[in-house]
């Protein structure tokens, strides 16, 4: 089996250095010597196996339980090797037909007639607040910034991030806002204190509901922001100025986005506007990498604009406006990943060692995907009618240039207690 093992990986690594020592002891020297260093082993033969069976789901599960270990470099410093000579040289008849079979379960799975939103979402944002306190910007903003001018820290693209998404949200005050998917409550104090508008944030996260309301209470915002427990789908209709949605929707799952845009188009306001802001891909994915959807992200799905714009077509919304945001979601990881890991010893006090392998790798896996499989942000912008945005773009840069100035006097942001 070592020597299959061996066979697939060097159809694999092309370009690279690396040094893989087999469970065997055989040593093997990989790739034309580029790039960074690594020195791999593998502990058993039948972690070798499992990898050759099944690459996509078990090589994170043989990371995450100790039986491959990294000498040399990083578990980031690896999947870029891989990624970066083309995962499609590892096929073999039986891996791919492996692969089908998990394309296949999801696809069954986001049909089925069972709402478990509650229980994917408890699974991953109800972890021990501490954890994301590890990595994340102070407005604690887990989602991708926008690093606007190039070069910018994570705090001020988070910054960044809810200042362009504000704008293109054309708000005025005394407008009613929904947020979809609240998270910590950052975004919704934002444009609260920045455009005077009441905000309504709806979310299915114990935790995260619990820390923003109390967050709006420390800064006196009671009154215009409030946090509730809520599914979307169940939604008693009432109708909203803006709505806006971020990091929200890749949990919607692809058999559900003909409702999300009818129940969106009837919460929404005849002149309203909305902002959906969402990972995407540039092909139809057909379903989530397996590890990602069993470990981090149960029911996630990142999907094609060929996917989502039949949906937004059919609810009768309006797309006034679609920009793709390319490269600063690996911006974003790279900046949690350095964070995280620096802080290797908290995580694991929190949690163990293998608890901080399996988010270091969530989170490397996450980089590469960004850097080498065609991942990028959209945001969209919606509306019912064709005047509800001017007919160029020149407000978002002047709406923007005023919020930065009620930046400089916004009241400095407390640290989230958990």
């Amino acid at each position: 089996m070592n020597t299959t093992f061996l066979k697939m990986l060097r159809r694999l690594v092309q370009k690279g250095n690396l040094t893989l020592i087999l469970s065997s002891g055989e040593r093997a020297i990989l790739g034309d010597g580029s790039g960074v260093p690594v020195t791999v082993r593998t502990l058993d033969e039948e972690a070798e196996k499992a990898i050759l069976r099944d690459p996509g789901l078990r090589f994170g599960e043989m990371y995450v339980e100790g039986r491959i270990v990294i000498d040399d470099g990083n578990i980031f410093d690896l999947l870029s090797m891989v990624k970066a000579n083309g995962l499609e040289k590892a096929a073999t008849i039986s891996n791919t037909a492996t692969a089908l079979l998990h394309v296949a379960e999801q696809q069954i799975k986001s049909r089925l007639p069972v709402n478990r939103n509650r229980h994917n979402v408890a699974h991953h944002y109800d972890l021990d607040g501490k954890l994301f306190d590890l990595f994340l910007d102070q407005d604690w903003q887990y989602s991708c910034a926008y690093f606007d001018p190039p070069g910018i820290g994570l705090d001020e693209a988070q910054a960044a991030k809810k200042r362009h998404i504000a704008a293109k949200l054309l708000l005025e005050p005394g407008q009613t806002v929904l947020e979809v998917g609240s998270g910590w409550g950052g975004m919704g104090m934002y444009l609260a204190e920045s455009s005077g508008v009441d905000v309504t944030g709806i979310t299915l996260s114990e935790e995260q509901l619990k820390v923003s309301r109390t967050r709006a209470q420390k800064r006196g915002l009671g009154d215009r922001v409030r946090f509730e427990m809520q599914d979307y789908r169940t939604m008693v209709d009432r109708q909203f100025d803006r709505i806006v949605s971020v990091g929200m929707f890749e949990h919607v799952g692809m058999a559900n986005y003909g409702h999300f845009f009818t129940k969106m188009a009837g919460l929404l306001a005849p002149k309203g506007v909305m902002v959906l802001h969402s990972i995407g891909q540039a092909e139809k994915p057909w379903a989530t990498n397996p590890w990602i959807e069993k470990y981090i992200f149960p029911g996630g799905y990142m999907p094609a604009l060929s996917e989502v714009v039949p949906a937004i077509e059919k609810a009768r919304l309006v797309i006034r406006d679609i920009e793709i945001l390319p490269m600063h979601y690996a911006h974003t990881l790279r900046a949690w990943r350095e964070r995280f890991t620096a802080r290797k010893e908290e995580a694991v006090r929190l949690y163990d060692e293998r608890f901080f392998r399996m988010w270091e790798f969530y989170l490397a896996s996450s980089e590469t995907a960004f850097l080498y499989d065609k991942l990028s942000i959209f945001q969209i912008q919606l509306s019912h009618e064709l005047e509800a945005v001017p007919y160029t773009r020149n407000y978002i840069g002047e709406r923007e240039e005023r919020l930065r100035q009620f930046e400089k006097i916004r009241p400095p942001l407390e640290p989230v207690e958990f």
